[in-house]
């Protein structure tokens, strides 16, 4: 028996071992070389075809774009949909980031709701993305955060519950919108049971990212489109708008609430579309 122990001791040492060794392998060869490089037919492809990268906003996460996904792969696109951190406007367009540094060929990069603030600023320094789609979302300028921004008559303020989180310092707070409001305030078109899931999955934001100050905006050298709804009760339709023509971005007005990828994906697919097609000419 202690010799059969001793065996299979030995067998997990080794395993151990060269799991270890391989992964210091593995991290040693991503710090030379960066993330795996795509195939040169993967690369040539994503010359021609933009990779569309959609990036969520405050009070949901990337399964959000699903129908909007689901449309743009038919269509022949390659699609990421990465998790926004929603810690801090610094960080999570920093994260982005990175995540379109390792994408090779054009990129037409989306972001709905707080999720615009973080494309215009994660795309300043990326010759890679051409262009810019804003849906449903906040478009600030330098200087300017998002809560400045909802605009007059925007629900946010009065649905907003604030939660401490670990280490429960002084500024560690995030912001969940109260379930008995989040369909009236961010998916009025959706039916009830599904904004009710909707409600308790959503992810909070921090408050720090939702006050901090915008550092770069890309619109002003990258072409953009953007997604209005009109019956959104987060961003007012007027100030959408505004900040829509500030940006010089093509507004498309859809009935729709703040979510409207998922209340109406064909519209927002057909914007994205077109955005990416402008890529190609």
């Amino acid at each position: 028996m202690s010799i059969t122990t001793t065996a299979i001791e030995r067998s997990k040492t080794v395993l151990i071992a060269a799991t270890i060794a391989a992964a210091v392998a593995l991290l040693a060869l991503f710090a030379t070389n960066g993330a795996a490089a795509p195939s040169k037919d993967t690369a040539n492809k994503q010359g021609e075809t933009p990779t569309i990268v959609l990036v969520h906003g405050a009070w949901a996460d990337a399964s959000g774009w699903s129908g909007v996904i689901d449309r743009l792969q038919k269509d022949g696109y390659s699609v990421l949909a990465p998790a926004n951190p929603l810690r801090s406007l610094s960080g999570d367009a920093a994260y982005i980031a990175g995540v379109l540094a390792q994408i090779q060929g054009p990129i037409v990069l989306v972001g709905h709701s707080y999720g615009g603030a973080v494309i215009r600023n994660a795309a300043a320094d990326n010759q890679n993305v051409r262009a810019l789609v804003y849906v449903d979302a906040f478009i600030p300028d330098i200087g300017e955060n998002i809560l400045q921004l909802a605009g007059q008559g925007s629900l946010i303020q009065q649905s907003i519950e604030l939660r401490g989180y670990p280490p429960f310092g002084p500024n560690d707070a995030e912001a969940y919108l109260k379930p008995s409001m989040y369909r009236e305030t961010f998916a009025n078109d959706l039916p009830p049971k599904q904004a009710a899931v909707m409600a308790a999955e959503q992810r909070p934001i921090a408050l720090a990212a939702g006050a901090a100050p915008t550092e770069a905006t890309a619109w002003k050298t990258i072409p953009s489109w953007a997604v209005v709804g009109l019956d959104d009760h987060t961003i007012t339709p007027a100030q959408q708008l505004f900040m829509a023509r500030r940006a010089g971005s093509t507004p498309t007005e859809i009935h729709a609430s703040h979510v409207s990828m998922i209340s109406h994906p064909d519209a927002v697919t057909r914007v994205i579309e077109t955005a990416a097609n402008n890529t190609t000419h």
